[in-house]
């Protein structure tokens, strides 16, 4: 397990090669001052998708990774 100084570098990179360095300062001050219920965002995330779904595109993903 990583500690939550190299988590914390990993997810900045991550958010910075999918959105920009702008976009990523956007999202954190978005995350920082909404109200933000991890667990409830997660329940709604896929609620639309079905588990065969959800496997199907994880296994796509890793593919490409």
């Amino acid at each position: 397990m990583d500690t939550d100084n190299t988590l914390q570098i990993k997810a900045m990179n991550v958010l910075i090669s999918a959105l920009d360095i702008v976009d990523t300062g956007r999202f954190i001050n978005i995350v920082k001052r909404d109200t933000f219920d991890y667990t409830e965002w997660q329940r709604k995330l896929w609620e639309e998708q079905s588990i065969s779904e959800i496997h199907e595109a994880a296994i796509a993903w890793m593919k490409r990774v």
